[in-house]
């Protein structure tokens, strides 16, 4: 598997304002204080805004480097919003806090207890003013493409639900609104081994379908090399960006890609130059 620096844009493509920019972003926590702590510092990367397909770039890096902070500055949410230093730009404009261009799915598990599947799908486009009868349709439409049984599952309640199943439902959620970009904050880390498999494949077939821009964060470099295109290797706290790689884009399920010498390789490579980083 060979992996590479990221380079430049085609300079043949039209020219759009890139998706998603980051220009010296640092984030300080109750700057000023006796209790000031500085998350990311000088953080500098581009997304380009490809046309008819977006790019699945992973987030690498030590616990505590700032890989939540960079997600939550895209998508305007406080307290990491906005950047102490430096700008956050998205299409072009400067992030000037959430928006529908973009969805966001957590790690815990944040359906809505007191709301079924089929109406956790479709609060968004509820919220939207979107009339009752073609929300509920289009939500049915997304709760099959994640994989679950439309006429068993979309009365369900959360706490019905696995933990893989309330996931799917969460990634539904979000998807059903087309955002532009999906911030997927470990989303995958309290499943088990199977499941998760299961999780990264379904991810790779609705992100090659939406052709959104995906920014994944995980603590797994085998999840990251399998599921991105480019990883962003943050350093240990105040996170900035080391290595900005690209690797090649997951054409086999990952359980069989996972197994390949070359994949092992690119997996051991990254795991060196995280420990390096963790032992400055």
């Amino acid at each position: 598997m060979t992996v590479y620096e990221s380079g430049t844009p085609d300079p043949t493509s039209p020219h759009r304002p890139p998706i998603v920019q980051f220009e010296s972003v640092t984030k300080t926590y109750a700057a000023g204080t006796d209790r000031a702590f500085t998350a990311v510092e000088n953080v500098n990367f581009t997304v380009e805004d490809q046309i008819d397909h977006g790019e699945l770039i992973a987030v690498l890096g030590p616990s505590g480097c700032g890989k939540s902070t960079i997600l939550r500055l895209i998508a305007g949410l406080r307290p990491q919003f906005p950047a102490t230093e430096g700008e956050v730009r998205v299409a072009g404009s400067p992030v000037a806090g959430p928006g529908a261009d973009r969805g966001m799915v957590f790690q815990g598990y944040t359906s809505f207890d007191n709301r079924s599947v089929l109406r956790n799908v479709a609060f968004g486009l509820e919220c939207r003013g979107m009339p009752r009868e073609e929300r509920e349709e289009r939500a049915r439409e997304w709760i099959g493409k994640v994989g679950l049984d439309v006429d068993q599952d979309s009365s369900k309640y959360p706490f019905q639900l696995s933990g893989g199943m309330r996931q799917r439902v969460a990634i539904a959620r979000s998807l059903v609104l087309s955002p532009r970009i999906m911030l997927m904050d470990e989303p995958f880390g309290a499943l088990d081994p199977t499941t998760r498999f299961r999780m990264q494949d379904l991810l790779v077939d609705l992100w090659r379908e939406q052709e959104a821009t995906v920014f994944f964060v995980t603590h797994s470099i085998e999840e990251a090399v399998y599921l991105g295109q480019r990883i962003l290797i943050l350093s240990s706290s105040p996170g900035t960006v080391v290595r900005d790689i690209e690797v090649p884009h997951p054409d086999r399920p990952a359980r069989e890609m996972q197994r390949e010498p070359t994949f092992v390789e690119t997996v051991f490579e990254i795991r060196e130059t995280i420990e390096q980083l963790e032992a400055d």
